[in-house]
């Protein structure tokens, strides 16, 4: 163990379209919506996360909110690499510290991802003190976190809904047999309902607010065992231009998500209809295992299940499954070499 050792911290990330988390010794110490507020005359970085999160679709012509990140990859270098920065130095272990650590970092990437795109998210770690950066695979990380042993010679399913992407893989010995990424997750949802507003109630709504009616009435089908009560939604009425209130049940919302939520469903068949036959056999024996935030949608573990026929998991905490598995792969860095990518 020499000095570098002595110096260096470590931290896993998992750098979400809509979230941002980091684990730092066991400990989640960043879950922040992945988002900059800039001010456009000095081009200064004036907020970031849940700070910059109230501002959006609240400012004036100075200031901008970003999200540098679109389905799942950087799209803003500048403004992510400030982002991660931002986030890096308010952990509070390392604000303490008198000058900044060298890290030791586990950060984890879409399946679907360009040798470019993943350059991008390696140069930026490297630029906010990145010694050794690890990259980890979204399914991979899913499928450590929600507890899977993918050393095993067994074939698990993943089901990984995030904000920008869906990930859907099939693991086995520590490696990906097959695998889509999709670009329907939770952002496309969130759109899908402002349309609906807009078309159904002449209503007129910002992201945060059709955000809000996701998770609280959001649903994946029209029959619910527990159904959520209607919710009031505030916005602008596109005729007379007047601020004005609607009552919304969550039936309605899942006629507005039915198509988003099909092309999930197609993508799920597509990567079953591709697994190799012993492998599908392990699959129908162990089911679906479902994580990131769109798992939550109310009904969608339910119509999984009827489209393939199998039974369908949700992760506990599946907004923190990826990440926690990227914690377990930084920890146990000689076990999982095989499966991160230098």
């Amino acid at each position: 163990m020499g000095f570098f050792d002595f110096m260096t911290e470590e931290i896993a990330i998992d750098l979400g379209t809509a979230n941002t988390l980091i684990i730092h010794l066991d400990k989640v110490v960043v879950d922040s919506p992945s988002i900059v507020a800039r001010d456009r005359i000095s081009g200064k970085i004036i907020a970031v996360g849940k700070e910059a999160n109230m501002m959006q679709g609240k400012t004036h012509e100075n200031i901008k909110t970003i999200r540098p990140l679109k389905d799942g990859v950087i799209a803003d270098f500048d403004a992510s690499e400030k982002m991660i920065n931002m986030f890096i130095k308010n952990i509070p272990a390392l604000k303490k510290k008198w000058f900044p650590p060298a890290l030791r970092m586990v950060i984890c990437i879409p399946s679907g991802i360009t040798e470019v795109e993943m350059r991008a998210v390696r140069e930026s770690a490297e630029r906010v003190n990145g010694k050794e950066v690890y990259l980890i695979h979204e399914p991979m990380a899913a499928a450590i976190g929600i507890g899977l042993d993918i050393m095993q010679p067994k074939g698990n399913m993943i089901v990984d809904i995030g904000g920008g992407t869906t990930e859907i893989a099939v693991i086995a010995l520590g490696g990906i047999v097959c695998d889509k990424s999709v670009k329907i997750a939770g952002d496309v949802f969130t759109n899908d309902i402002i349309y609906y507003m807009r078309t159904q109630h002449n209503l007129y709504v910002g992201e945060s607010t059709a955000e809000a009616i996701k998770i609280e009435i959001g649903s994946a089908t029209e029959d619910l065992k527990s159904p959520p009560d209607d919710k009031s939604i505030q916005g602008r009425d596109l005729l007379t231009g007047k601020p004005k209130q609607v009552q919304v049940s969550y039936r309605e919302i899942a006629k507005a998500l039915d198509k988003s939520i099909l092309r999930v469903e197609d993508a799920v068949m597509e990567t079953l209809s591709q697994t190799p036959p012993e492998l599908a056999a392990d699959i129908y024996n162990t089911g679906i295992y479902l994580a990131g935030g769109g798992s939550m949608l109310r009904g969608l573990d339910r119509r999984l299940s009827q489209k393939t026929d199998l039974p369908v998991y949700i992760a506990e905490d599946p907004l923190r499954a990826v990440v926690r598995g990227t914690g377990i792969a930084l920890k146990n860095l000689e076990r999982y070499k095989s499966i991160l990518i230098k």
